[in-house]
């Protein structure tokens, strides 16, 4: 038996379906263009934060009587809960990016995260901050031995040299175990290039260094 449909029907599924489409695509677009915008602002923001921040505790001198008066006896680590950590550069590799605590979908989606649980910078331990392959540390599958990267948040600047990488499973989350000393450990996608969700991991670790040997070997090289 044969079904029959009138042109003036399927004429009409097909307007509709091309309606539909374009509307979704329009949709899609918008939610790009929302989601660009959103982390550009949001960076700006932060960025202008902590230098705002940076530039309060500049201003009163720390030899002045008012610096003495208001200045606790000792100032603790970034402290999380404030949620702005700081900022992350590795300047070889023209990375600059916001670090926020947390590592949860909308934290990743406007910056770095902070991994909940590891140490914070300045603190003895294992730093964990993540990010997304194909947003924020894209510029990670360029990183080479001995790069330099460095912390900055409101407690002072850390620096720290890349002693080594490597692709593990996502299940390998002792990566972040600390071993002692101060380590800072990175960790985004892999393949960078993959499309859809990557099965493994890109992990960096580096070890904090002293400004002199950073000088030291920078003027070496």
């Amino acid at each position: 038996m044969r079904v029959t449909v009138p042109k003036q029907s399927l004429k009409q599924l097909l307007r509709w379906s091309q309606r539909g489409l374009f509307a979704c695509a329009v949709a899609m677009l918008g939610y790009c263009a929302f989601v660009v915008v959103d982390t550009r602002v949001f960076q700006e923001r932060e960025s202008r934060t902590l230098q705002r921040l940076l530039e309060d505790q500049h201003a009163v001198s720390a030899d002045s009587p008012l610096a003495k008066l208001l200045s606790p006896p000792a100032i603790p680590p970034a402290a999380a809960t404030s949620g702005l950590i700081g900022r992350i550069e590795i300047a070889r590799l023209g990375l600059s990016v916001m670090v926020i605590e947390g590592d949860d979908g909308r934290t990743l989606r406007r910056a770095a995260g902070h991994v909940p649980g590891t140490a914070l910078p300045g603190q003895l331990g294992n730093v964990g901050i993540t990010a997304h392959r194909d947003t924020f540390f894209r510029p990670l599958r360029y990183i080479q031995m001995d790069d330099v990267i460095t912390l900055t948040t409101l407690q002072g600047e850390y620096r720290y040299r890349v002693v080594s990488t490597k692709v593990v499973s996502p299940e390998d989350v002792e990566v972040l175990d600390s071993t002692g000393g101060e380590v800072l450990t990175l960790v985004t996608c892999y393949p960078f290039y993959f499309v859809g969700a990557a099965p493994s991991r890109f992990i960096v670790r580096a070890e904090r260094v002293t400004d002199i040997l950073v000088f030291k070997d920078r003027k070496a090289t």
